[in-house]
This record gives structure tokens, C-alpha cells and sequence, in this order.
């Protein structure tokens, strides 16, 4: 048995120990929520998606509360993965089974309502935003849990209330405050495989008095990383079924790259002389391209999988203060106060070297590692280019983030006759701090210098230079690429430290974003109307966010593997006042028991791109007391970002189909190739490796570059929601909610793709296009390329959301609650060019499209929860919709191909699809309230060890994985002391 297996059992046997000794000692008082202190604010409450105080919780716009005991009832402990469990949410911008991933943001974890993009969810804080980085996104994974006391999710835009990015939705989490006692928990969890182990423990403790209280919370959680070779699904690039397909032929076997004539790439034989090219055996390309042999061979090739994370690890610390003091009888101070710290870390394979795209790095003549070179009597010397894939030095990122927020303001309310206003005047500053650490990248320049010219010295050493001008060992290490990962000596990688550590350097990176919020607002009622007092609210706001990012000199510079980038660093202001109205029109009457509409409006004044106006409107319509009619429309908009405006830009390494290419290409041969393209009768587009490309979309063998546009204009989208609610009097404890929403975004701000930037050159002819990249000369290929981001396009998602919730209490077998949230996505269509005659991309059911996340068709989440006496029990279900992805190769694997012939209705062309099958995963907790005023927990997520469907097309994963799903089943106990 795996030594790691039995820390869960002896955790476990550990809480039965503390708790019974806890008895002893501890006595009966309960930590307990006291509520707010004013009646007025007991009775009139504010609920995300309006400003107006009202008794009535439920809203013209879809709201669902995820309360503290919800969250205290299941074995997902992250505010970050609570809220993925929301059927409204799609998958993250970068989901942790991406090491892959680069930039500011990693190690952050997003929320993406709607799938539309983390970048439209608006993440707030008791009301207020939470901190963004230069390009926009706010990292949930920095609030600490034991803080929270509930969360709002409004399924709604909400421009018109809380301004710029509330498209697809608001997010808002609600702190603790008002705590009376103190309460301690610990918990602990594993992956059935003995890894991924999860720690997390907590304190709150507060007191209240006549004038205020104080609450705090500290948390700690540490979350171990999963290697993907320790998952039978994530182990090899194309998954458990071809574990021999996918692999690199850019290896850590190294390769020689000599003419086709002279025999073209080779390896060295295992343990032969690397000084005569007869030792050296002719690569061996075969990829699994032919019915004879489809999978291919492993030989010379590299499993990058082996060495890179599947989930990767996070650590993070958290300290929490809210305080609460009421000057007098109709005066309240609020403040609150929260640092984190998050520690991450990402792991990919060494780096896929190829001297041929970096300049400077080809092994020279004269190098005495050449083994065509002048040392070792090959006939014609040369220099030559080579392959290595570095696999002793894995490439690990290690970001720090490091968040203060602090908020204060005054509140209060006042009469004028008989009606009561309430106001509040705010402060917020928020200040994320980044520090990126990266160890695996190359020096190009220093590699240069290791297999530039070199000899043998006197003392029988190699060494960089020449006799006559020697370049001292502290100086230079030369380096012989050919020599394989795992063989000592004659100047490879392995075990050399010297080599190592002149090729290698830490590249650290920083970045820091402020956001400055003054805000002011008042609220009451006006005058009566038939159905009610006519309810106002009014406020303004006035916001700065500023930021930076500045990438290593060596990436800034391109003398690193890394990608390239330059520095980010700019701001903006925007000054906003908004208005919004309730107005209960009818109450009481027969067919209207309620029928009250709202309007919303919000200014908004950027010194950027000018100003905005947005508004909402929204009714709610009861015709007999159990049943709700309810409707929204609204406009939103988004503000480009820092990062778009004013970013360095980095290098990228995308995919794209050449219009030229004669196989794949929409223009094979026609005249504008002829023009660029020397050979345009033969040209076919390189892919990684320099090899031609094996099918559309594969990636650039050279790096193209991405970079901002300071012209961008905000997206813009319209909002739709219809509604019923039903509440049955013949059942009662029975809640049901059907709402359908529509969304449309125009003037997207996407990336300009090479694909369509390449096909509007070519194929629609537009000139303008053809001048941000360039053709390498002989061979035709792309050898650099240029883009921006670009408003362009339009986005468009539709479908309903049913909601059940029912609570049945029994004489004799305790309380049941049932809750039950369904997402239906019935349209979801992108376009990201300003091209009329280009049709829509369809996501809705696919995992990916090219360039693109695909979305479930349906998303649903059941919980039943069981309450008897001390006992209690949590079973949960977790539903995903079967998607498709285009064929492996349905010539090759036609049994992995359930539609060679599919046609899709928009846009209209025929491709090979696969539909893979759904999948359910299954919760499990039980508890017990022991007498010493404690809880014990112990659970599985993924009980029966579920394992979702293999994806070549590695949605939200660098593995043929979904990055949404769970990778095993993960046992874990809880313990909770009350003191």
C-alpha cells in the first residue's frame, strides 16, 4: 500500500481523538451569526442586482444564494471551486490543468458565467469590485473561504447597476460580519491514487456589543500538485487508447539536422561514439499516419506528459477583519480589511530546442561537438542545426500574489415624515502584487557560446574558443546536443552542472495593479403608488485602476526560450452616476396580487474611449400569490483592459491554417501565392518540428507576436431574461424557477487570428492584410507574424435555467432538502472578423471549435441533504452533456468516429466528428454534531471514481482531458470546533 493512502485514516482517527478530548473542556456556547443590528435593516435588505432596499427578496432578475451552511455541507473548500460547481458557469480562462499557460495570470482561478469569458463576470465584495489584473481578470482564488458568509450569484447583466464587465453576470460574495464566539476547522483530503493531497485550516473569532463588533478570520490551505503521468487518461498526449501517438519528435534523444542529402535528421545510436555521423541512425518520424501502423512509434520521441502537471499546486494564506462601530443612534462606521498570499507553481517538459529558430545558435564549424565539423574528419565540414529537448531541466513557473484590500465607510439612514432613507459614503483600495519565478528556459545567447567554436585543451578538456584565443571555463561550457538525456560526460546535459547552470538563469518577472474606488449612494421612497411606496436609488462613483507587468529583461529582450514579451503598463479613470427605480405598480387585487417594474440607468465617463450610457428595465408580475411571471432587459458593456490598451505584447505559438498550403489550404496555388511563394505548386505550411503540417489549425514552428491596440472601443451586448416562479400551496417547501435568457455582445475585443489575417490577404484580397507578416524566401513558410486585438465580430449564447429547491420535514426520519440547478445552452455562436460573407462558429455541444471552448449543452447539479438529530448527510450530483470534437482520424480510428459525414447546419461545411458520452459525478458527506459542540465530517467528491470521457481536443487541459472534470475520487474529513 502506498504510504500517502493511510494519512486520510489516521487524520480521521486524529479529529475522533481531539473532539473527545474537546468534551472535556469545552463548553456549550455556539459560534453563531448575530444578524444586523437595526430593524429597519432586517426588514429592508439589499440583494445583488439592485441598489434599492426592499423586503421582497425575490427579483425582476434571476439571483441564486449559496448560504454558509451550503457551503459548510459539501467537500469543495475554495471559493474558486464552489462556484465552478454552478451549472451557469462555464470553464475557466485557465482551468488548472493548463501548465501550459503563461503571463501574469497564473495560478489565479477565474469564474466564466455563461462561458462567455471571465472577463464578463463581474466579481464584487459586499457590493464592491475585486481587484483585476492588467488584462482584466479577478482572482477568486484570493479570497479566503472561512471570510465568506454567502454568495449571490445574479444570472443577469447588470451594466446599468455596478458598470463596466457585468455581462454575463455579478458574482457577490458576502463577508462575515457581526460573529459572536469563535470557531476552528481543519480539514483534510487526498486523490484515491495516495496524491493531490489538500490542507486547509481555519479560525473566526468575533465579539458584538451595544455600539459594534469585530470579526477576523485566518485561513491556510495548501493543495499538492498531480502529475499528468500519474493518470491513465492524462499519462500519454493522445490518452489511454494510443499511448504511442502524439509523442515529439523534438526529444530529449537529440537531433542532427543535416541536408537530405547527407542523410537528413539523425540520432545518436545508445552509447556509440558521437564523433563519427555513422553512428548516428536516421530519425525515425513515423507518427502513426498510415492504416499499416496507425499509431505509430515511440522511438527518438519525448512524452512531454511525463513530466507535466495535470492539477497543478497552489498555496495560500488569508487574513480577514471586518469591524463595525455606530457613532449614534442613526451613524454606522464600517470597515473591513483582507490580505492573501497565494503561492502557485506550473511544471511543463524541458525545453523543445531548435537552433533553426533562434539565430546565433547553430553549432559552428568549428565547434569541437560538431561531428561534421572540423575536428573529426568528415568529409565536407559544416555547421549544422540540431533538436534537443532539455528533459532534465523541467520548465517550472513559481508565481506569488500578494493582495491588500482594505474598504471603509459611513452609513446610515434618516426620516423626513414617515419614510426612511438610507446612505452610505465609501472608500476601497485594492493592490495585487505579482512576482513571477521561472527556471527551465534557455539562454539563446549563452547557447550560442556553448556550440560555438570549441577544442581540446592541453589538460584533455573541451573548451570554448580557439587555441590561440581561449575562452576561459568560468566564462563559457560547450555543450554537445547529441548526446542523449540519462548519459554522463562527453559534454551533455545530464549530470553536468557547470553546462547546466551557465544555460540556465532564474527569470523573475513582477507586476502590480492598484484599483481606487470613492463611491456615494442614497436610497428610500418617494411617494405611494397603488401596489406600494415608489423606491429610489441614486449614487455616484468615481474609479481608478492602474497596473503594470514587466516580463524578465532576458524575455523582453528575446534572449530567452521564453516567450518573448514586452512590458505592460498604463491606467485609466472613469467617473460614473446612475439612478434606478421600483416601481410597484398594483398590489392586492384579483390577476395582479403584484405588478411593479424597474428602471436602472448608469453614466459612465472613461478617459480612455469617452463616455457610455446603459440602462435596465424589469417587471415582476404575481396574478395569484403562488405563482411569479418575471422579465428583464438590459444593456451592458465592457471597458478594454489595461492589457489591451497598453500591453508590451508577447510572443505565441498558434495555430492557423495557411490559405497556401497546397493540402489544406482555400487557396492552394492561386495567384497571390504564386506571388509570395517561390514554390507555390508544392508549398505546404510547417507545423512544430519544421515537418509539413499533418492538418488545419497545427501550430507555428516560430513564433508569431500579440500585442495591444490602443483604438479598442468597449463590447457592447443587449440582455434578455423571462421568467416564472412557482410556489405551490398544496406542497408546501416546493420552489420552481424557469427563466430563459439571451445574450448578444457586439464589437468583440478578440485577438486577430493569423488564419483569418492569412485568408484575407489571399483569398479576399484585401491588401491592408498582407503587410504584419513576412514568408521565409526558399521555403515559403511564415516565418513572422504580427497581430492586435480587434473589435470585431459578435457573440450570442440563449438557453433556460429550472431551479428546484424543496424542503420535506418527516415525524420520525428527519429533515430532507432537495435543491436541483439545471443549465440548458441552447445557442451558443461566436464571429471574430468584421467579414460578412464568414458564417458563425457554433460552441453549444462541441468541446472545443476552432480556436475556441466549446460549451455543455447542459449542466446540472443535485443535491440532497439529510438532517436527523446530530446526524447528516450530503449527496451530490454533478452532470455534464455528451459534446463533440473533431476525429482523431476517422481514416485511421473510424471506431472513434460516430459521424465521418457530419454536416454542420452553420457554418455549412462536412468534418469527421466524434460525440463523446456524458458523464455524472457523484458527492458523498456525512456528519456528526458531537456533544462538545463539534462537527466531524468525512466525504468523496467523485465517490464511485467517475472518469469523463478522453478529448484529443484538450478542452480547458493540456492533456486529452476536459479541464473541468474530475481526475479521481477524492476522500477528505472535516473537523469543526465551536467555542
Amino acid at each position: 500500500m502506498n504510504c500517502k493512502t493511510t494519512k486520510l485514516r489516521d487524520a480521521i482517527s486524529f479529529a475522533l481523538t481531539v473532539g473527545a478530548v474537546s468534551a472535556v473542556g469545552t463548553g456549550a456556547v455556539f459560534a453563531q451569526e448575530s444578524g444586523q443590528t437595526e430593524t429597519t435593516t432586517l426588514d429592508r435588505i439589499e440583494v445583488t442586482g439592485s441598489r434599492i432596499r426592499q423586503v421582497d427578496v425575490e427579483n425582476a432578475a434571476p439571483v441564486l444564494t449559496i448560504s454558509r451552511a451550503d457551503i459548510e455541507k459539501q467537500g469543495f473548500q475554495s471559493v474558486a471551486d464552489i462556484l465552478q460547481n454552478i451549472s451557469a458557469v462555464g470553464a475557466p480562462a485557465i482551468s488548472r490543468a493548463q501548465p501550459l499557460s503563461a503571463g501574469e495570470n497564473v495560478g489565479g482561478q477565474f469564474i466564466s458565467m455563461r462561458n462567455l469569458g471571465s472577463t464578463r463576470t463581474l466579481i464584487l465584495v459586499n457590493g464592491k469590485r475585486l481587484g483585476i489584473s492588467t488584462s482584466g481578470l479577478q482572482d477568486i482564488s484570493l479570497i479566503p473561504t472561512a471570510a465568506v458568509e454567502r454568495i449571490e450569484v445574479l444570472k443577469d447583466g447588470a451594466s446599468s447597476i455596478y458598470g463596466s464587465d457585468a455581462i454575463a453576470g455579478v458574482v457577490n460574495i458576502i463577508t462575515r460580519s457581526n460573529f459572536e464566539g469563535a470557531t476552528a476547522q481543519a480539514y483534510y483530503g487526498q486523490y484515491g491514487e495516495g496524491d493531490g493531497e489538500t490542507t486547509r485550516a481555519d479560525f473566526v473569532m468575533g465579539f458584538t456589543g451595544d455600539r459594534g463588533s469585530l470579526t477576523a478570520a485566518v485561513e491556510y490551505r495548501k493543495e499538492e500538485e498531480v502529475l499528468s503521468g500519474d493518470r491513465p487518461y492524462s499519462a500519454f498526449p493522445q490518452g489511454q487508447w494510443h499511448p504511442d501517438r502524439g509523442w515529439t519528435t523534438v526529444s530529449q534523444w537529440g537531433v542532427i539536422n543535416l541536408p537530405a542529402a547527407a542523410g537528413g535528421n539523425r540520432v545518436l545510436n545508445t552509447g556509440a561514439d558521437w564523433r563519427n555521423i555513422t553512428n548516428f541512425h536516421a530519425l525515425n518520424t513515423n507518427t502513426g499516419t498510415s492504416a499499416a501502423d496507425p499509431n505509430g512509434s515511440t522511438v527518438d520521441k519525448s512524452n512531454t506528459n511525463l513530466q507535466t502537471h495535470l492539477r497543478t499546486p497552489l498555496e495560500s494564506r488569508s487574513l480577514f477583519v471586518d469591524g463595525v462601530f455606530d457613532i449614534n443612534d442613526s451613524v454606522r462606521f464600517r470597515s473591513n480589511m483582507m490580505y492573501s498570499q497565494r503561492d502557485a507553481e506550473r511544471q511543463v517538459a524541458g525545453y523543445p530546442f531548435q537552433s533553426g529558430a533562434f539565430a546565433g545558435t547553430t553549432m559552428a564549424i568549428n565547434s569541437y561537438y560538431n561531428p561534421v565539423g572540423t575536428f573529426h574528419g568528415y568529409a565536407t565540414p559544416q555547421a549544422v542545426n540540431y533538436w534537443r529537448r532539455t528533459w532534465e531541466i523541467p520548465r517550472v513557473d513559481r508565481p506569488t500574489t500578494t493582495n491588500w484590500r482594505f474598504s471603509a465607510g459611513l452609513e446610515g439612514s434618516f426620516d423626513i415624515g414617515e419614510r426612511i432613507f438610507d446612505w452610505d459614503v465609501g472608500y476601497l483600495y485594492n493592490n495585487n502584487k505579482v512576482t513571477q519565478e521561472n527556471y527551465g528556459n534557455l539562454n539563446v545567447a549563452r547557447v550560442g557560446q556553448a556550440v560555438g567554436p570549441s577544442f581540446l585543451n592541453a589538460q584533455g578538456v573541451v573548451q570554448c574558443g580557439t587555441a590561440a584565443a581561449p575562452i576561459p571555463l568560468a566564462s563559457c561550457v560547450p555543450w554537445n546536443p547529441f548526446i542523449p538525456f540519462g548519459r554522463v560526460g562527453d559534454g551533455g546535459l545530464t549530470g553536468n552542472q557547470a553546462l547546466i547552470d551557465f544555460l540556465f538563469q532564474t527569470l523573475n518577472s513582477s507586476g502590480e495593479t492598484e484599483t481606487e474606488v470613492f463611491t456615494a449612494n442614497l436610497a428610500g421612497s418617494l411617494f405611494a403608488l397603488p401596489g406600494g411606496d415608489l423606491g429610489f436609488a441614486v449614487g455616484v462613483e468615481s474609479r481608478k485602476e492602474s497596473g503594470e507587468f514587466i516580463p524578465d529583461a532576458q524575455a523582453v529582450t528575446g534572449n530567452s526560450t521564453t516567450l518573448s514579451a514586452g512590458p505592460t503598463d498604463g491606467s485609466y479613470k472613469v467617473d460614473e452616476i446612475y439612478a434606478e427605480l421600483a416601481i410597484p405598480l398594483l398590489a392586492d387585487l384579483p390577476g395582479a396580487q403584484e405588478l411593479s417594474f424597474s428602471i436602472a440607468t448608469r453614466y459612465s465617463d472613461y478617459d480612455t474611449f469617452g463616455d457610455t450610457l446603459n440602462s435596465k428595465f424589469g417587471f415582476k408580475w404575481k396574478p395569484i400569490d403562488s405563482l411569479l411571471f418575471r422579465g428583464t432587459y438590459a444593456e451592458g458593456f465592457r471597458a478594454p483592459t489595461i492589457a489591451d490598451l497598453y500591453g508590451g505584447g508577447s510572443q505565441t505559438f498558434s495555430f492557423f491554417t495557411d490559405p497556401c498550403d497546397t493540402t489544406f489550404g482555400a487557396a492552394r496555388n492561386n495567384a497571390a501565392c504564386q506571388r509570395d511563394i517561390v514554390n507555390a505548386a508544392t508549398f505546404r505550411q510547417l507545423q512544430q518540428g519544421f515537418t509539413p503540417a499533418a492538418g488545419t489549425n497545427s501550430q507555428t514552428p516560430v513564433a508569431f507576436f500579440s500585442g495591444s491596440n490602443p483604438n479598442l472601443i468597449p463590447e457592447t451586448s443587449e440582455s434578455k431574461t423571462f421568467g416564472v416562479v412557482w410556489s405551490p400551496g398544496f406542497l408546501e417547501g416546493l420552489n420552481v424557477s424557469l427563466d430563459w435568457w439571451n445574450i448578444r455582445i457586439e464589437d468583440t475585443i478578440v485577438a486577430d487570428s493569423a488564419t483569418q489575417m492569412l485568408n484575407d490577404c489571399y483569398i479576399q484580397g484585401d491588401a491592408s492584410r498582407c503587410t504584419n507578416f513576412t514568408r521565409d524566401p526558399v521555403l515559403g513558410y511564415v516565418n513572422s507574424l504580427r497581430f492586435t486585438g480587434i473589435n470585431a465580430g459578435f457573440r450570442e449564447t440563449e438557453g433556460y435555467d429550472l431551479d428546484l429547491s424543496y424542503r420535506l420535514a418527516t415525524e420520525g426520519f428527519g429533515t430532507f432538502n432537495l435543491t436541483w440547478q439545471t443549465t440548458y445552452t441552447s445557442k451558443d455562436e461566436i464571429k471574430t472578423d468584421t467579414n460578412p460573407l464568414t458564417l458563425p462558429q457554433q460552441l453549444v455541444g462541441y468541446a472545443t471549435s476552432p480556436g475556441f471552448l466549446g460549451t455543455h449543452r447542459i449542466r446540472s447539479n443535485a443535491n440532497v441533504t439529510w438532517n436527523m438529530g446530530s446526524f447528516g448527510a450530503t449527496w451530490g450530483a454533478r452532470y455534464y452533456s455528451s459534446q463533440k470534437e473533431t476525429c482523431l482520424s476517422a481514416a485511421l480510428f473510424p471506431d472513434e468516429c460516430t459521424d465521418p459525414t457530419f454536416r454542420a447546419a452553420n457554418p455549412a461545411q462536412t468534418r469527421a466528428i466524434n460525440k463523446m458520452g456524458s458523464v455524472t459525478f457523484n458527492d458523498l458527506e456525512l456528519r456528526w454534531s458531537a456533544p462538545w459542540n463539534a462537527t466531524i465530517a468525512i466525504g468523496a467528491n467523485n465517490v464511485f471514481d467517475r472518469q469523463g470521457p478522453q478529448f484529443y481536443s484538450q478542452p480547458s487541459a493540456n492533456v486529452s482531458y476536459h479541464g473541468q472534470y474530475d481526475i479521481g475520487r477524492f476522500m477528505y474529513m472535516k473537523y469543526q470546533q465551536k467555542f
